[in-house]
């Protein structure tokens, strides 16, 4: 597996270092609990891949300086309490370095499926958003995939991300997910929770609408609108087998994610994206999570990235407390 990357899980295993209480279970933070040891065999709780890419940010002329964040995440992650021990292997990085944004997405998604594969929940820790696309080929060629399990993705953003350009980027992973999955002679089941009205053409409204995607506005997403947030979080996860969760930053509000390319001027409260988050987690489904749009030159006291990490600590914690009682 540590083939498929181009940084080691030695670059990795420098983030995962914080505060030291003591020995024994009570004091365990996830610093303590993560191997950068490749060759360890699964399943682990929680495994962990970064993609370090600003490539599609860059060509969707958006602010760059995302192939950052997954060593930013680690880091807010690393000194986080855990209320029960777990097991956990990250495998390193994949990084664009050269431009070549495709080669970095499938190389990313030989990594997803051998992890998937190994009974364990995928957190991918981007990069821009077109991290989504590299996740997505993973998924695809992961053996519940392959063997008719039904996939879903939903994606917690502002935005559709279903641009048609003639290069992917940060913002066409979703249309491309779409057109894969037609050559599969198979409709993609996509939906969004926190699409921003001015954030989003109408054309993207009407292509949304063309692909049969589901969505839920900003402004449906509020703390007064948790039985409707529900019912759109409980139909995800009855529609798929193996579900693929997309949390790009910026849909949560300015004041929590400022450090994102576009920061949302209305977006989704952090407890509700919490509360999606660990309602798919308690599912129990075969589960890859990509955390995108993080960009640690634009983050004011680390907000953003702490945000980010607790909805990865909220997630992965839910799941192993549902596995412990099952």
């Amino acid at each position: 597996m540590s083939a498929t990357l181009s940084v080691t899980a030695d670059v990795a295993a420098e983030r995962w270092h914080g505060r030291d209480d003591g020995l024994g279970a009570e004091h365990l933070r996830w610093h303590h609990v993560v191997s950068t040891d490749a060759d360890r065999t699964g399943p682990w709780d929680a495994a962990f891949v970064g993609f370090r890419s600003d490539e599609g940010v860059r060509r969707n002329k958006g602010r760059q300086g995302a192939a950052n964040g997954p060593g930013e995440l680690r880091a807010a992650l690393a000194s986080m309490a855990l209320p029960a021990p777990l097991t956990a292997l990250d495998a390193g990085d994949v990084e664009v370095a050269d431009g070549d944004l495709e080669s970095g997405q499938r190389r990313l998604g030989s990594a997803v499926a051998a992890l998937l594969d190994s009974g364990s929940p995928v957190i991918v820790l981007g990069g821009g958003h077109e991290v989504a696309y590299g996740t997505y080929l993973g998924v695809r060629e992961s053996a519940p995939v392959r063997s008719g399990g039904r996939l879903a993705v939903l994606n917690l953003d502002a935005h559709f991300d279903l641009r048609d350009d003639v290069r992917p980027s940060s913002g066409t992973p979703f249309l491309q997910m779409a057109r894969a999955e037609e050559e599969l002679g198979r409709r993609l089941d996509y939906r969004v929770l926190g699409v921003s009205q001015p954030s989003n053409t109408e054309h993207l409204f009407r292509t949304a609408d063309r692909l049969g995607v589901r969505h839920l506005a900003d402004t449906e997403c509020g703390v007064l609108n948790v039985a409707a947030v529900d019912a759109f979080t409980d139909a995800f996860v009855e529609s798929g087998d193996v579900l693929h969760l997309s949390i790009d930053l910026d849909v949560l509000p300015a004041a929590v994610a400022p450090g994102v390319s576009a920061p949302a001027a209305h977006g989704v409260p952090m407890e509700i994206v919490e509360r999606v988050c660990a309602r798919i987690a308690a599912s129990g489904k075969p589960l890859v999570v990509d955390v995108a749009e993080l960009n640690p030159d634009l983050d004011a006291d680390h907000r953003t990235a702490r945000a980010g990490a607790r909805l990865v600590h909220r997630i992965l914690t839910t799941r192993h407390a549902v596995r412990a009682g099952a």
